[in-house]
């Protein structure tokens, strides 16, 4: 009598096996978040935690079982695996969760900022939990029995998926409940189900939703202002990158961050917030007329912004680029961007440095003209994880420092100092900026805005980087730094109470909100749009 044998395995196995795997392995970081939640629980049940995995596993063999197509369910496991393990490491190491604003954060990525998370450490993640099982299944060959027999056992494995998920909300329902409450982002640590389900919402939101119709802003703006001094307004606004307020020694850090700028007049307000915890975000929403508590990106990205209605007032914008895109906010203006690639003693192929903007910008200041100008400066400033490469090395004024992109297994000590020496260089630029005002004042009424568009994590509660949930993140990626230089011509002309406006900065609370009308208002430009109310600086005008 012969005996049959069909080699290889059977794609019901293989989706339990796959099921166990990103139980144990790629969800490492949510089941290590729930090793911390029960662990401080009073009374757990040792029948609620050992159901846990159990629950888990049926919920991932019943999602597997149901996309193992049969001819599809390679590509579609190995394709899961890479990309789960990528997710995996970025939620593990950094904090870092997958919602939808990351995922569009992530799709407006440069070559140059992707690179940076490439690391020894990133990369052994990838091939040992990513590329390995991605080769076994590609090598594998899968067994079926014929569609009634594979049907069929789908079937019970479907059904004993539900039954396991049933038994365990019979027994230990108030138990899931409870947790689940009290911690209900956990669902966001879910691997793959969050990431997708965030992919999804992008792809929808991005490509599938019909377009809204423009909706055009000021287009009633002018300048509204008599010159009594005969000069022309002209506002440089720097926009920062990842700059945390509590890292600015004018904001009370003890180190002498702010150097460059402590002495030279400039008004920092103490308690400012972000719009965002990421530049796709936060950009867009501080040039918006929403408020962060009405923002919408689709909406955003269809109407006009500050940029737009300060041009459709007669201003002369110029937008510089050295962050790798504006997000939209300069699509309709003279911009001048910094392309990495072109080289210079600044520029290291994937970023350049800030001062790269200094000679252009210096340049624009010495073009004549009676037409009031605004220069926006987009700072690549203290983007992460390689900061050291932000500033030049006669910079690293704090160290020793962290020379390398995977920051966790830097000391913390390490991680501040080379931190600290972005936001030192960058006050160093914002200095150079203003000395190149002050030369200038006998032409202009010159001022200086620099506001940054979200914080960062430097490993406080185990988090690193940004891009958390807001409702989630933590001080350190929404507390921004807010400076204001205005010269005695420009001050002048807005009426200002100088001691008002160190008041305002000590005692006011403000945010990206803010940002819009108060450039509005410094500029004396009038519009239906304007709203005093969000102007920081109304309170101070005496005139």
């Amino acid at each position: 009598m012969g005996v049959s044998f069909q080699p290889g395995i059977s794609s019901r196995r293989l989706v339990l096996l796959l099921a166990l795997y990103f139980f144990f392995v790629l969800n490492l970081p949510l089941t290590a978040k729930l090793a911390s939640i029960l662990e401080n629980l009073d009374g757990v049940s040792v029948g609620f935690v050992l159901s846990i995995p159990v629950f888990f596993v049926a919920a991932l063999n019943l999602l597997f079982t149901l996309v193992a197509v049969k001819h599809l369910e390679k590509g579609i496991f190995i394709v899961l695996l890479l990309l789960s393990s990528s997710v995996s490491y970025a939620m593990f190491q950094y904090g870092v969760v997958f919602d939808q604003d990351m995922m569009a954060n992530i799709m407006q990525t440069h070559q140059g900022e992707a690179k940076s998370y490439l690391n020894g450490a990133s990369l052994l993640w990838f091939a040992l939990t990513g590329v390995v099982p991605a080769l076994l299944v590609a090598r594998a060959r899968i067994r079926h029995d014929g569609w009634v027999k594979d049907l069929l056992w789908k079937s019970l494995s479907v059904l004993g998926s539900l039954a396991a998920i049933a038994l365990i909300a019979l027994f230990y329902y108030k138990d899931y409940a409870s947790v689940g409450r009290n911690n209900s982002y956990l669902r966001q640590l879910i691997i793959p189900t969050y990431f997708l389900s965030s992919a999804s919402g992008y792809v929808n939101q991005t490509y599938l939703k019909e377009e809204l119709p423009w909706r055009a802003l000021g287009e009633d703006a002018k300048v509204d202002r008599p010159r009594h001094n005969g000069k022309p307004n002209l506002l440089v606004l720097m926009v920062g990158e990842t700059a945390r307020g509590m890292n600015f020694e004018l904001n009370g850090y003890p180190r002498d961050t702010n150097a460059f700028t402590r002495d030279q007049g400039v008004v920092s307000f103490q308690s400012v917030s972000s719009c965002g915890t990421a530049t796709a975000v936060s950009v867009p929403c501080m040039f918006s007329r929403q408020s962060k508590s009405d923002y919408d990106a689709e909406r955003s990205e269809r109407q006009d912004n500050l940029v737009d209605v300060l041009d459709h007032a007669g201003l002369d914008i110029t937008w510089f680029e050295n962050d790798g895109g504006c997000k939209g906010v300069c699509d309709r203006v003279p911009t001048q961007s910094f392309r990495p690639e072109d080289g210079g003693p600044l520029c290291d192929g994937d970023y350049c440095q800030d001062g790269v903007m200094l000679a252009p910008l210096r340049q624009a200041l010495e073009r004549p003209g009676q037409q009031d100008r605004v220069l926006v400066l987009h700072m690549v400033g203290s983007h992460g994880p390689t900061y050291f490469k932000r500033y030049p090395a006669e910079f690293a004024h704090f160290t020793p420092d962290c020379q390398r992109s995977d920051i966790q297994n830097c000391s913390a000590r390490e991680l501040v100092n080379t931190y600290d020496n972005t936001i030192y260089y960058s006050d160093y630029i914002i200095s150079q900026v203003l000395e190149a005002l002050k030369q200038h004042q006998d032409q202009w009424n010159t001022g200086l805005v620099y506001l940054s568009d979200h914080g960062e994590s430097l490993g406080e509660n185990g988090l690193y980087l940004h891009g958390l949930p807001y409702a989630l993140a933590p001080e350190q990626q929404t507390h921004v730094p807010l400076l204001m230089w205005l010269s005695a011509g420009l001050g002048d002309e807005n009426g200002l109470d100088n001691r008002c406006l160190q008041r305002q900065a000590k005692e006011g609370r403000f945010s990206h909100d803010n940002l819009f009308d108060s450039v509005l208002g410094l500029m004396g430009v009038n519009t239906s749009q304007y709203q005093s109310k969000l102007d920081l600086l109304a309170p101070c005008r005496t005139g």
